[in-house]
């Protein structure tokens, strides 16, 4: 049946509620920065594309190195008198924005859908997570507040696209529940309406958040360097997290640096293969575009007849297209795993990876069609990546050290333990890890040897939420910890030479089983 976009779903259906319900920060023709406590319209509006089928929608008004310094100044000015509020008041303002956050649910998720591509479900998960868990922190900020104090200046955030909700706005809520004024720059690749309306909320009920967007070389001297900041928040890819940790040196600022890194699963003495099918075919979600994605697979070569009886059918079933693609008007938004990835220029990026792999001895186990996708009739699909998978990528190729962030999956085969985890622990460090072990003792004994932040047994891990912490090991994070209460630590000051756990150029520090 020829497929139809959901009616009242168009961008330009989106963009018009932004205007009509936050008439401040949404103009006809752009988005607005937000500093010194109001909507400025300022910057230059970079052209915007979605990946979903190329239409054009709004891009970031980019500021100037100068009006970024401003822009700082203004928060720091703002975080002196926002830290003398009383913890009552901070509650109930933040609360209010979440019940705000609530009622804009679904142009909120929309505004995901377009502007990065998430499936509905991921999308709709990712404002979820970000209301639900920041009200946790409410009812929580009592305890992990007492003996603490908000830090000497604001909280400078720099964020990937993939997780504006969840990741990004989750903590500046937090930030702010805390006693710090906010700063945040807007995902260059994706997200600018969504954050942007979200930011408008909060700041109606007199949050102090600034928004500001424009490139890395412009805004990073006043958002990463600047002297007055509290704590620098970083999350993004390695070469960018290294810049910033370069940019630090010497500063002393508090920071939070989560980089990517090779997350492995492990399969040891293992024969559950219907559990693991279905934990393969989950493991796509989002196009693996997360953190805490698996892109490769680390097999014992007597298994890997069972491995792939198993694997071959999990990524066949795998659906991916457009996200508001139906067959009906009243359908509701198609359940599929993944959308296109944020541009085609990261589809050619991956697809050029691929080839060179393959070309340089690398076996292809499965490499899918955009073709077997679900799309709207002659759309653009430039951006869409179907999942490919290969056998023994060559040292020479990103494939075999860097995650992907794509439907690329790797595979390695080893013949004894010490090759399995020299193979799991090939990225310097990871966020998270998995080991598929029938014999638990076994299992648990390689964990330990795994270099990730968390590893699980016979089933994967993620970031987590509320009571949950989240760090990395070796080159996947920088600085303090997050999570749970060690969120709200990593944003105040303690006691008097307080050492924070997290991963440190002079120590690390690990809070206790993750």
């Amino acid at each position: 049946m020829t497929l139809m976009l959901k009616p009242g779903t168009a961008w330009s259906d989106a963009y018009e509620q932004c205007v009509l319900r936050a008439p401040e920060a949404f103009h006809d023709d752009r988005v607005l920065n937000r500093w010194d406590g109001r909507w400025q319209r300022d910057g230059r509006p970079a052209p915007g594309v979605t990946p979903v089928d190329g239409t054009a929608v709004a891009g970031p008004p980019r500021l100037d190195r100068g009006t970024a310094f401003r822009a700082v100044r203004a928060s720091v000015d703002e975080h002196r008198l926002w830290r003398h509020v009383p913890l009552a008041e901070r509650k109930a303002r933040v609360t209010a924005a979440l019940d705000a956050l609530r009622a804009h649910r679904d142009l909120l998720v929309l505004l995901l859908v377009w502007e990065i591509g998430k499936p509905w479900k991921l999308a709709a998960a990712d404002v979820d997570r970000c209301v639900e868990g920041a009200h946790w922190y409410v009812g929580e900020i009592d305890r992990m507040i007492a003996g603490r104090a908000p830090l000497a200046g604001p909280v400078s955030n720099i964020a990937s696209w993939n997780y504006p909700m969840s990741v990004l706005m989750h903590a500046m809520l937090v930030q702010v529940l805390a006693g710090n004024a906010v700063i945040a720059k807007t995902p260059t690749d994706g997200g600018l309406s969504c954050l942007t309306l979200a930011c408008a909320l909060a700041a109606r009920e007199g949050l102090p958040v600034t928004l500001v967007s424009g490139s890395g070389a412009e805004l990073s001297p006043a958002l990463v360097r600047g002297r007055d900041l509290g704590c620098v928040s970083f999350v993004g890819g390695r070469d960018a997290g290294g810049q910033v940790a370069a940019s630090l040196a010497g500063l002393g600022h508090r920071h939070i640096l989560e980089q990517e890194g090779l997350n492995c699963w492990g399969v040891w003495e293992y024969g559950d293969w219907e559990k693991l099918a279905g934990q393969i075919r989950k493991s796509f979600d989002y196009a693996k575009q997360r953190c805490t994605a698996y892109p490769r697979f680390v097999v014992q070569r007597s298994l890997f007849h069972d491995f792939l009886a198993a694997y071959l059918p999990a990524v066949r079933s795998v659906r991916f297209g457009h996200p508001l693609a139906v067959e009906a008007p009243d359908d509701p938004p198609p359940d599929l795993d993944f959308g296109p990835l944020i541009a085609g220029a990261k589809v050619k990026e991956l697809a050029d990876q691929v080839d060179e792999a393959i070309a340089k001895g690398g076996i292809p186990l499965h490499v899918g069609s955009v073709t077997e996708g679900r799309f709207l009739p002659g759309q653009d699909t430039s951006a869409y990546l179907a999942p490919v998978a290969i056998l023994t990528p060559p040292p020479s190729s990103p494939l075999f050290h860097a995650e992907p962030f794509g439907p690329v999956d790797t595979v390695v085969l080893v013949d004894t333990e010490a090759e399995l985890l020299a193979a799991m622990n090939a990225g310097n460090g990871a966020l998270v890890a998995t080991i598929s072990c029938d014999e638990e003792e076994t299992a648990r004994r390689l964990a330990e040897q795994v270099r990730a932040f968390k590893v699980g047994v016979n089933a994967p891990r993620s970031r987590g939420d509320r009571e949950e912490l989240f760090g990395g090991l070796g080159a996947s994070w920088r600085g303090a910890f997050v999570g749970g209460e060690l969120l709200v630590r990593a944003v105040t000051r303690g006691p008097e030479g307080e050492r924070l756990p997290g991963n440190f150029p002079d120590y690390t520090l690990l809070p206790g089983p993750a």
